[in-house]
């Protein structure tokens, strides 16, 4: 009776503390996906294109991000953006600490990480395109823009699936790391629940279970997309033939 106390909703509860929490950590893991997809994207662009010295910056980056552990990077954002927040603050005459807020930081932070590896994600899906379909693009006179929204989108798109949602995944997981900046997710609040009531095994386990109750669903929603991002193409269905 005491754990489904502990676990409810009531006055002593701590239920409602934790769905908070695992709301709170889809918000930032759709938010660090998000900021992810644009960062990957135009890091994919600079390693497609001609120029020698896009390519090795796009390099640098997913090398640099991919390889540098990941609270490290979170770190860096938190800190080091709220002393250069802070700096620009005293530089316009505001005497005091200004720290960047928790969900920015940390959004912003596993954003930069997710973007190093959107980036050979999409990469890998724009090369997975038939080299004839853009020809015949081409041939027939489709400008540059008509071909990227009719053709290399949608099909980047529908290669990329499996990937993103791998990515989903670990940023999923990685929004763990953000309970060091003080962000209510679902880590931070098993963390405070068990300190409280000094009943560690408990809420560690439930929320062990609450992530993978997240990842679970996140890959059936995944799986669903890409069943039906596949459904009108031709391997599809010879697939199912």
């Amino acid at each position: 009776m005491a754990t489904l106390q502990l676990l409810g909703f009531g006055s002593n509860g701590w239920g409602a503390l934790l769905l908070v929490a695992a709301l709170m950590t889809l918000a930032v893991t759709a938010t660090a996906l998000a900021i992810g997809a644009v960062l990957g994207a135009i890091v994919a662009s600079a390693k497609l294109s001609g120029s020698l010295l896009l390519k090795t910056l796009g390099n640098v980056y997913t090398t640099v991000f991919r390889g540098v552990p990941e609270l490290l990077i979170i770190y860096l954002i938190y800190f080091g953006g709220s002393s250069a927040v802070t700096s620009v603050g005293k530089w316009l005459g505001y005497d005091g600490f200004l720290g960047l807020p928790s969900f920015a930081a940390g959004a912003l932070a596993v954003g930069i990480i997710s973007g190093a590896y959107q980036a050979e994600v999409f990469r890998g899906a724009y090369l997975a395109i038939a080299k004839g379909e853009l020809e015949a693009a081409s041939a027939i006179g489709m400008h540059g823009g008509l071909r990227l929204r009719r053709i290399i989108i949608p099909q980047v798109i529908r290669y990329a699936i499996p990937g993103l949602g791998n990515v989903w995944q670990l940023s999923l997981k990685d929004s763990a790391l953000i309970s060091v900046t003080g962000l209510a997710e679902l880590m931070r609040a098993s963390q405070v629940a068990a300190g409280s009531t000094r009943q560690y095994f408990l809420f560690f386990i439930v929320g062990g279970i609450l992530y993978l109750i997240l990842t679970s669903l996140s890959d059936r929603i995944f799986n669903k997309a890409e069943r039906r991002a596949n459904r009108s193409m031709p391997s599809a269905t010879i697939g199912q033939a």
